[in-house]
């Protein structure tokens, strides 16, 4: 199992708008994506996560790369973000 998470720095008044761009892509994320396996959405007080479950490094890698991240999911936060997303795969041991 891999994890790609994306740390996002967003304001209180605009998480919900962050949530629902959550929302609207999870189900093409987990239908269309390869390797894709899970997607969570967490929320602490600095900040929010998006924590993907892939089946490889490569399909993590692959996905940064597709329409739906930069296209959709990117185009769709960028407006709502206080500081540019921290980005990281990890593997599981």
């Amino acid at each position: 199992m891999v994890y790609l998470q994306i740390t996002l720095t967003i304001a209180d008044a605009n998480r919900a708008a962050a949530a629902e761009i959550y929302r609207r892509y999870k189900t093409p994320f987990l239908d269309t994506v390869a390797g894709a396996q899970s997607k969570e959405l967490l929320e602490r007080n600095e900040d929010v996560q998006v924590l993907h479950g892939f089946d490889s490094a490569e399909h993590a890698n692959a996905y940064l790369q597709s329409d739906l991240f930069t296209a959709d999911v990117v185009a769709g936060l960028a407006p709502l973000l206080d500081a540019a997303p921290d980005v990281r795969i990890y593997q599981v041991a």
